[in-house]
């Protein structure tokens, strides 16, 4: 594989010292993250029975998942959902082998429900949302590379995955201060938080800006004073973890910018979602394998989650750009991109090119060729870690 491989040292200004960085990332309950979880959640769900019934999975893409916002009335101690959040689950999955039927779509909405129940605790499952499938077998066309005999697994189409290294200090904050406060131990002392956060860092002269937007769940909010004097406190809380990090910049604070002091508006939820009143969501328009949005980065824009975890490059590849990128930084201390591209039909083993660029420091050529080797040799592993929730993908 090694002729594929291709190695350069770019010119390019490090992250680090650009003027200018901007990062995202789009909490949990994002409406966009719950379509991501749901269709990776649905595609597991799948994997599951389909090797508990035949020994292997079979072939399956559930990335189409929409999730249409619903209607509320929300108020200081409480409220009522008026029009239940509807979630749609499409895509196409084996449902027939031989005389045996598989119930795709009763697998799919059962896995849909306790994903909403295990991370959505203030969601009702049985009135606050109405969940569909219409997941549809899939295409002869592509169905006959994943069926294949082969011992070797041939790519699905003829895609790329991107991955780099290391996070820079804003993109580590960033991603950090969501999963802090989604965290279950700051639940059990704040369960008025709910989890559609979203956390948006800049960094320029600098300075760090984070701007969050949090809900809070109204029945656990009996007034303004309570909101204020809460937020307050969960500011002070974000300051003092972002402090344990140490940055090397100057942090701001701003947690819901839009509240309105005059008349009393709060970012309140019943549910701990925008995705009660007037916000929908879809699989892939959120956050990169990474967790993050990245706009000063180069950036797949493929949707990982719901895609099949044995030959669907738009998931395999991404997460493998983004481990080989890590492993050559931790090797080298170099900033690093990775680009593979697959094409349809080859087997996944054996790209039609690596890319490796080196942005700042030196690297060994070899060294770096035994990298991508070993961890293309491993891609199966992604599979059994995928199937075991071991990778996040958005």
């Amino acid at each position: 594989m090694a002729t594929n491989i291709v190695i350069d040292k770019v010119k390019r200004t490090p992250i680090e010292q650009q003027r200018v960085e901007i990062v995202e990332r789009k909490g949990i309950g994002h409406p966009d993250s719950l379509a991501d979880g749901i269709a990776e959640s649905v595609s597991r769900a799948l994997c599951l029975e389909y090797i508990k019934k035949f020994g292997r999975i079979l072939h399956h893409n559930t990335d189409q998942c929409e999730v249409i916002a619903g209607g509320s009335d929300v108020f200081f101690g409480g409220g009522q959902i008026l029009r239940p959040i509807f979630i749609l689950i499409a895509g196409q999955a084996t449902a027939t082998v031989g005389n045996e039927d598989v119930a795709t779509n009763e697998i799919a909405i059962k896995a849909a429900e306790e994903y909403l129940k295990t991370n959505m605790p203030h969601l009702n499952t049985e009135t606050d949302v109405t969940i569909d499938s219409r997941i549809s077998p899939g295409a002869i066309s592509i169905s006959h590379i994943f069926e294949t005999k082969e011992k070797t697994i041939l790519a699905n189409d003829t895609s790329f995955g991107v991955g780099f290294a290391p996070l820079s200090e804003l993109e580590r904050l960033v991603l950090d201060i969501e999963r802090f406060l989604n965290s279950a131990k700051m639940k059990r002392k704040h369960p008025e938080i709910g989890e559609d956060i979203k956390v948006m860092g800049l960094r320029t002269n600098g300075k760090i800006t984070l701007t969050i937007a949090m809900p809070f769940v109204s029945k656990e909010v009996p007034d303004w004073d309570y909101y204020i004097s809460k937020k307050n406190e969960i500011v002070d809380k974000i300051k003092n973890f972002v402090a344990l990090k140490n940055p090397r910049h100057e942090t701001t604070i701003y947690l819901n910018t839009n509240d309105d002091e005059k008349n009393k508006i709060a970012y309140l939820t019943l549910t701990g979602t925008s995705a009660e009143a007037g916000d929908s969501g879809s699989v892939g328009r959120g956050n990169r394998v990474n967790g993050l949005i990245t706009p000063n980065r180069e950036m797949s824009l493929e949707a990982a989650a719901g895609k099949n975890p044995v030959n669907h490059i738009g998931k395999l590849y991404n997460i493998l750009a983004k481990e080989i990128a890590e492993k050559i930084n931790q090797e080298t201390g170099a900033e690093i991109y990775v680009k593979l591209l697959s094409q349809i039909g080859k087997s996944i083993k054996s790209p039609l090119v690596a890319s490796i660029e080196v942005v700042d420091g030196d690297v060994d050529k070899s060294s770096v060729e035994s990298i991508v080797e070993e961890e293309f040799d491993k891609i199966d592993n992604i599979r059994e870690r995928l199937l075991k929730n071991e990778l996040h993908v958005f």
